[in-house]
């Protein structure tokens, strides 16, 4: 059997590409003598890029990247042509068009691409009145040491997959091309398990699937070429694991207000059973003022996001790469992690030490950037 071919049938070529389903899973499949589960796949063209509200996937890379020019916006719209182009066939496990090894592209394991702006991006006289007004740095928050090697860049790619070989070869696909109308700032590696490396189910709290439109995508109100795109805010937090260790298990539920074992609110049995926070045992608050359920908990409607944590562990050094998805940071997310710097009892052990805002773009019909550019409408 050629190569094509059997990329075609691995892919569900038979009119499954794009759909979430393996060909196995229609009955369609390789007898394979390693037994691994056929790809399954993740759409690239659609309303709202893939990656953002996907449940989320194993591992993942931020990729940071200024540009050589940010004059030159063509450059910039060369380069959204050409990652469009191979994160279309990548993510449908075909081969990138200059791919060097196409045998890695033929397990996608839901592989995606997602693109966004950051400030610099919208330099050009020709883009300078198309940002966001809320595309700008966060406020500067007592508890940030941030470090400049894990800061604001021109642009992101959120690259991920439930693959970690699937994983690599994409980012070398992504960065390698552009090397010379690029410069590479930082790659940020996470992996998604559930609970993060202090052991707490993390993510619990989630913006209802039915509120997506109204609190995560834009819908083109102020920049019309943005509907269907959201804002990230990306936040690198290093966390004191020897420090943690040393606290015993009830300090440690009494700082996150929740218990270790399940997720649980300290004032309930199951993960999504709502905290009470007027509870109180012999006069004193059951889950403490300063925890950080308490700090977090939202003070109105808008003050809901899409959170979307990935550990980091290299040693020396762990942590949290923090993903946050939403409408309008300013509105949404800033008051919450305004009260989480005043007095999140989890300080103590925490430390934000890289920030970026960036404008995701809007899903493309014919690539990334289209509405943008004036190409999509």
């Amino acid at each position: 059997m050629s190569r094509v071919s059997r990329r075609t049938l691995l892919t569900g070529g038979l009119g499954l590409t794009g759909l979430g389903v393996g060909a196995a899973a229609a009955g369609v499949g390789l007898a394979r003598e390693d037994a691994q589960p056929e790809p399954s796949t993740l759409p690239f063209f659609g309303v709202h890029q893939s990656g953002i509200v996907t449940p989320m996937q194993t591992h993942a890379s931020f990729i940071g990247l200024d540009l050589l020019d940010r004059s030159d916006h063509d450059a910039l719209r060369g380069i959204l042509r050409m990652w469009s182009q191979d994160a279309a066939n990548l993510t449908q496990g075909k081969a990138g068009f200059s791919d060097t090894e196409p045998e890695l592209a033929s397990t996608p394991a839901r592989l995606s691409v997602a693109v966004g702006l950051g400030r610099g991006a919208f330099t050009s006289p020709a883009l300078a009145g198309r940002r966001p007004s809320w595309l700008r740095p966060l406020p500067a928050f007592a508890i940030d040491r941030l470090e400049e090697r894990w800061g604001q860049t021109d642009v992101v790619v959120h690259v991920a997959s439930d693959d970690p070989m699937t994983l690599a070869h994409a980012v070398r696909a992504i960065t390698a091309p552009v090397r010379r109308r690029t410069r590479l700032r930082w790659v940020q590696q996470g992996f998604h398990h559930g609970r993060n490396l202090f052991g707490q189910v993390d993510g619990t709290v989630q913006p209802a699937d039915d509120r997506h439109d109204d609190l995560v995508w834009d819908d083109g109100s102020e920049q019309g070429w943005m509907a269907g795109g959201t804002s990230l805010v990306l936040r690198r937090i290093a966390m004191n694991m020897d420090t943690w260790e040393a606290l015993d298990r009830h300090g440690r539920e009494l700082s996150t207000g929740r218990t270790l074992d399940n997720g649980a609110p300290l004032t309930g049995s199951n993960e999504h059973d709502q905290p009470v926070f007027t509870a109180t045992r012999g006069g004193i608050p059951v889950i403490p003022e300063s925890s950080h359920i308490a700090r977090a908990h939202q003070r109105s409607d808008r003050e809901q996001f899409l959170r979307r944590p990935y550990n980091y562990d290299v040693p020396p050094d762990s942590g949290l790469i923090f993903a946050a998805y939403q409408r309008d940071p300013v509105v949404q997310y800033v008051p919450v992690q305004q009260r989480l710097s005043d007095a999140d009892a989890l300080n103590e052990w925490t430390t934000p030490i890289g920030s970026a805002v960036y404008a995701m773009l809007p899903g493309a019909r014919e690539y990334l950037g289209e509405t943008l550019f004036g190409d999509g409408g």
